[in-house]
């Protein structure tokens, strides 16, 4: 191996290090939730005499310990911290993650592998909080997680909309005129289609869009690339060849906090799922309800109940504040007048 090989091989361990120091962190704060104190010498001890243990060849033992020594004290200080845990569905760069960093600051987003992850972590308080797309302005709503907030106790506490402008990313040595293959998220490639017909590429799904970046990252697969926001090129160390390359640029994403608990602070905005009954006018009488006080509802859809097949439950959201005496008034209506009725919440909306 040449000068320049044995450099890159360094990088690319620097880059795993670096990885798995910050995934240990992430793991010391899930930690926290379960242990009655931050610092536990015999845990400590335990941890110390197995990297030593594991330090043969040019590692020293004295400098693994002097080395976990250092993180260990790391993990202390974040776990002191009053911090919010607040959890997404996929891998870091994802548009969740986005998402979460653009809501607010203070609140340290960890990944999970499935929305299913997301809602329980949040429901046993394993998470303070979760974060979860709803809807697309282009591919509609998002099914997985509207199913789950039917069957949920959560409470949505906060809502952020954002603009989501899709990046082409390929490795730093890659000929965009080589390339052939292009993965991402399902949903991802159907709102970059136009590009992807255009540029004569084999669209690929994979599991999540940061995923896909990871992959190409890790495996290096010839003449590919993925589709992934810009912090995936940052975090991943990627080249961006294109940027903005959905096929509209008004495409939006609406997401969702979820919370065990009430947001306490008034919001302007509510959400409710309901079943009307079964007979003709059902769903008008519900949402005449709303027009009749001239209430503004933002969004309606339905999705079949899984267990009660030719029954469907409705999602309205609609402005106004749950503190407010005719909103009172308007929710009592409408749980008179259907079957089945949940109020999700009242929360302020937030457009990025």
């Amino acid at each position: 191996m040449d000068l320049k090989e044995i450099r890159r091989h360094i990088d690319v361990i620097d880059y795993e290090i670096v990885k798995l120091i910050n995934r240990r962190m992430e793991h010391a704060l899930r930690l926290k939730r379960l242990k009655n104190s931050v610092v536990e010498p015999d845990r400590e001890k335990e941890v110390l005499d197995r990297v030593r243990s594991c330090s043969t060849n040019v590692v020293e033992p004295d400098f693994s310990e002097k080395l976990y020594r250092v993180i260990i004290e790391e993990s202390r200080r974040l776990q002191e911290k009053e911090t919010l845990l607040l959890g997404f569905q996929g891998e870091h760069g994802a548009y969740s993650e986005v998402a979460a960093k653009a809501y607010g600051k203070g609140l340290v987003a960890l990944p999970c592998a499935s929305f299913h992850d997301v809602f329980e972590q949040t429901a046993t308080g394993q998470l303070d909080l979760g974060i979860v797309p709803v809807e697309n302005s282009l591919e509609g709503a998002v099914i997985e997680v509207n199913d789950l907030l039917m069957q949920t106790d959560l409470r949505i506490v906060g809502e952020i909309r954002i603009p989501i402008h899709h990046c082409l990313l390929a490795l730093p040595d890659q000929d965009y005129r080589d390339l052939r293959t292009v993965y991402s998220h399902p949903q991802a490639l159907g709102q970059c289609r136009s590009f992807i017909a255009r540029h004569r590429l084999e669209a690929r799904p994979f599991y999540d869009t940061a995923g896909a970046a990871i992959m190409l990252r890790e495996k290096r697969p010839p003449a590919t690339a993925v589709i992934a926001s810009r912090l995936c090129a940052d975090l991943y160390q990627l080249e961006i060849l294109q940027e903005n390359i959905e096929d509209d640029n008004s495409n939006t994403t609406r997401f969702v906090l979820l919370s065990r608990d009430m947001q306490a602070e008034n919001g302007n905005k509510c959400s409710i799922i309901f079943t009307a009954a079964h007979r003709p006018g059902g769903l008008f009488s519900v949402l005449k309800v709303l027009a009749d006080e001239t209430i503004n509802m933002t969004r309606i859809e339905s999705r079949p109940m899984r267990h009660d097949p030719g029954v469907y439950a409705f999602f309205v959201d609609f402005q106004g504040s749950d503190k407010d005496e005719r909103v009172k008034g308007v929710l009592e209506a409408i749980q008179k007048q259907t079957t089945a009725f949940k109020f999700l919440g009242c929360y302020e909306g937030k457009d990025l």
